[in-house]
């Protein structure tokens, strides 16, 4: 039998979460649950791009989360109410709904996702007998996952950088894009981002999470940021960016331990691809191991039906699909991904000729 998955939120995540889901020879979508008055009584399928798939999304969440599904694919934005995302989550695990999602990223390990979360979640899975598990591309695989993997290449680890290096310009989410991060803002201090505490908060689980993968204990984290400030007007998909405001971003949140900086995760954020030519270049995720051995990685995304950005929210989604099958055969509880098996993706067979 299918496992039977509802999806949480369309949006840029979520409008790629659908059709993967109906594609999984796993999987079967038993519900959609969106936001907007607009989407609901609508097709999932249609709602996402393509064909009808027969199931009509709903904003009845209750009737979601008391069906008879397994899982709950959560996807629904966080960035102004994480307590929000922890209510629904914890909520839909004592239901008995296995829960995986993108949703508040700094619960990829919810150990250091603030005080109290990972024995709240904790205890909606072992009331409702499921699992919990939260990925993606970066905070994700794109960072985190990559990093566990090559650290079992070394025989000892002095320090390790995980760098996204990226042009957000083709990205079309204003509100992240302005209200969140900053762009077309004449000041770091209107980013919320860059606000103090905020990258740490988002970035740090990552930090921890890879400190425990090799038993090193951190000490403090650490943040620091600097921006370019754009020279003339010019236009992204997101909306304007007038001159003298900010049009790129270089941030690093940094482990500690023992005084010296262990683990750092960096961000290189442009919008144009020639500016800030001295800071790294790049296209995609890198992953920088000093020890013995050295271990350097490059990861690029791309697709046949957009571009990176594109193709970022698509792996998003796919991280934490693509998982499903490990996280219900998995005792109850919170996993992360030191806790899961290998996963990969599970494609149907190739038909005829």
């Amino acid at each position: 039998m299918p496992i039977r998955v509802i999806q949480w939120a369309t949006g840029t995540v979520g409008i790629h979460a659908v059709p993967a889901i109906v594609a999984h020879p796993d999987l079967e979508l038993a519900g959609l649950w969106v936001h907007s008055d607009d989407k609901a009584g609508r097709d999932a399928g249609e709602i996402c791009g393509g064909e009808p798939v027969g199931v009509i999304a709903t904003q009845d969440a209750e009737a979601l989360i008391g069906s008879d599904a397994d899982v709950i694919c959560y996807t629904a934005s966080s960035d102004i109410r994480p307590d929000g995302v922890i209510d629904d989550v914890c909520r839909m695990l004592a239901a008995g709904k296995h829960v995986v999602g993108s949703s508040f990223v700094p619960l990829l390990y919810p150990k250091a996702a603030g005080e109290g979360v990972y024995d709240r979640i904790q205890a909606a899975c072992l009331e409702g007998g499921t699992s919990f598990y939260t990925s993606g591309i970066d905070p994700g695989y794109g960072n985190a996952g990559i990093t566990i993997g090559a650290l079992a290449l070394c025989k000892e680890v002095r320090t390790v950088r995980m760098l996204e290096i990226v042009n957000y310009a083709t990205w079309d989410n204003p509100f992240t894009m302005f209200e969140i991060m900053g762009f077309s803002k004449r000041e770091p201090a209107e980013s919320l981002l860059l606000s103090p505490g905020s990258a740490a908060l988002a970035w740090g689980p990552v930090l921890e999470l890879v400190a425990a993968a090799i038993g090193l204990e951190l000490d403090e984290i650490v943040e620091r940021h600097e921006v370019i400030r754009a020279d003339a007007d010019f236009e992204i998909a997101s909306g304007p960016i007038p001159a003298g405001t900010i049009s790129g971003m270089r941030f690093e949140i940094v482990g500690v331990a023992g005084g010296e900086e262990r683990l750092v995760v960096e961000h290189v954020t442009r919008l144009r691809d020639e500016d800030a030519p001295e800071w790294p270049q790049g296209h995609g995720y890198r992953i920088e191991i000093r020890g013995e051995p050295h271990v350097d990685l490059e990861l690029s995304l791309s697709s046949d039906l957009g571009d990176h950005n594109h193709a970022g929210c698509l792996a998003t989604a796919m991280h934490v699909i693509n998982a499903i099958p490990a996280v219900v055969a998995s005792e109850p509880g919170v996993k992360t991904m030191l806790d899961l098996p290998v996963y990969s993706a599970h494609v149907a067979p190739a038909g005829p000729s």
